[in-house]
């Protein structure tokens, strides 16, 4: 990347530190992003209890839930940019960039409406404990209202990330996070307005965060290669087809799993609010993970992408080996820390002694859940970037539906297990995607793929 544009090439120099020099960002970014995610649950327990707690859980599941949509079609963006930057092709990027704004931004007013309407149906659904009800409802609610910036926040990060500039969407979580946390200890605190307070500073952190990447984007148009004028908006029939060609499996894989654990939720609520709340304290633990394993694969996606467009498939194959040694370090480090200090690290959200009771046999769960999430997202980044769809819809469905939901119904009810048997049915079925693309990577047939774009 130079002065003259935001684009650079990532099919160059030694693997690893390609891998380490881009993803570095996205770490930070991801690490300041789980700072606020768990800030909210800190602060709500903190200052709420166990009932805020299982509330701000059970709404974050279900706001997420329309969120990870949104993230598939953009991740789709991210790689269809990264392919034709691969493959030369400087000028498809700005019809593709103005056709994934417009598509995306379109979702997003939809999702609004529908998320509204259906908001107490869903909170019903998914069994949440009385107390926490209400609460939950408010955090569903303004979080619904906000979904615009928040998509859009996506849509820009998944722009640059595809053009391989990593520094400034970091630079924007940076600014959501900060805000956020500051906005919850005012919300959440002196003014004493619970689950309502949380969401709220999300939405205002994610909407000031958007402006001023939008403002970003549109001072430097001429080095991303696109002009803001209205008819580039206007979606491109050749760049929306691989959009919703790698898009559409790609979200109906995140809501396959963020279903499943609806399901799963809907099942472990009916144990009561310390069943609820130790799930989502072990939940918001294991997703420390992410700021690793999601970093690499986000960079993976770009990384991948190019190369393969470029038809470097020996650095693909570096990339791919890379991401996972990487993943498998960190994952484990996490493991070994929850399996020394389980009490402490469940503490940290929730003093109830029946909580903390229930840290003790989540230690298994914690060292499976980081397995899982190490190959997943290695598996995801090279299925993602090389763009086979058709695969990714497979291993998401049978990750998300058949394996989760199987599994933890086998271990929770036919094997009478209880929640311990939910938590260990769900994170088996994490392991299932990596599963998948060891296979599909030793069958060797990933290397005579047509590209997306």
């Amino acid at each position: 990347m130079n002065e003259k544009t935001l684009i650079r090439d990532l099919t160059q120099g030694n693997p690893m530190k390609q891998l380490l020099s881009f993803a570095f960002p996205f770490v930070l970014a991801n690490l300041l992003q789980q700072a606020y995610n768990m800030a909210d649950m800190v602060i709500v327990g903190q200052f709420v209890g166990s009932a805020g707690l299982a509330a701000a859980s059970a709404g974050g599941e279900l706001a997420m839930m329309f969120l990870f949509i949104a993230m598939g079609f953009c991740s789709a963006g991210q790689i269809v940019i990264s392919q034709h930057i691969g493959a030369r092709e400087r000028e498809r990027v700005s019809a593709a960039v103005g056709t994934m704004m417009t598509f995306n931004l379109a979702l997003g007013a939809l999702f609004t409406v529908v998320s509204l309407l259906a908001c107490d149906w869903m909170i019903s659904a998914i069994q949440v404990p009385p107390e926490a009800a209400g609460y939950a409802h408010d955090y569903c609610f303004v979080y619904y209202i906000g979904m615009i910036p928040v998509f859009g926040y996506n849509i820009v990060s998944a722009i640059l990330r595809g053009m391989g500039d990593s520094k400034h969407p970091f630079v924007f979580v940076a600014i959501a996070a900060v805000l956020n946390i500051i906005l919850d200890l005012i919300f959440v605190g002196p003014l004493h307005m619970a689950c309502f307070g949380a969401a709220l500073a999300t939405v205002i952190s994610q909407t000031v965060s958007f402006v001023i990447a939008m403002v970003f984007l549109y001072r430097n148009r001429d080095r991303m290669g696109f002009d803001f004028r209205l008819h580039s908006f206007r979606p491109d029939k050749k760049e929306l087809a691989p959009i919703v060609k790698l898009g559409a499996p790609l979200s109906i894989q995140n809501v396959a799993v963020s279903i499943s654990m609806l399901v799963i939720a809907r099942y472990i609520n009916s144990y009561g609010v310390v069943a609820s709340a130790a799930t989502a304290v072990g939940n918001k633990m294991t997703l420390v993970a992410t700021i690793c394993t999601t970093a690499m694969m986000t960079a993976g996606n770009s990384i991948i992408a190019q190369n393969f467009a470029a038809r470097k498939l020996d650095r693909v194959a570096k990339t791919i080996g890379c991401i996972l040694i990487i993943n498998l370090g960190f994952c484990a480090l996490l493991a070994l820390i929850f399996a020394l200090f389980p009490e402490e690290v469940f503490g940290l959200f929730d003093r109830d002694p029946a909580v903390l009771a229930l840290s003790h046999p989540y230690v298994l769960i914690c060292s499976l859940n980081m397995l899982g999430f190490a190959t997943r997202a290695t598996a995801m980044a090279f299925i993602n970037g090389i763009g086979n769809s058709r695969l990714s819809f497979i291993a998401g469905f049978i990750d998300g539906i058949i394996a989760r939901i199987g599994l933890s119904l086998l271990f929770g009810i036919a094997l009478d297990m209880g929640v311990q048997g939910f938590w260990l049915g769900s994170s088996l079925a994490g392991l299932v995607i990596g599963i998948i693309g060891v296979f599909y990577y030793f069958s060797g047939k990933w290397k005579t793929r047509k590209l997306l774009v």
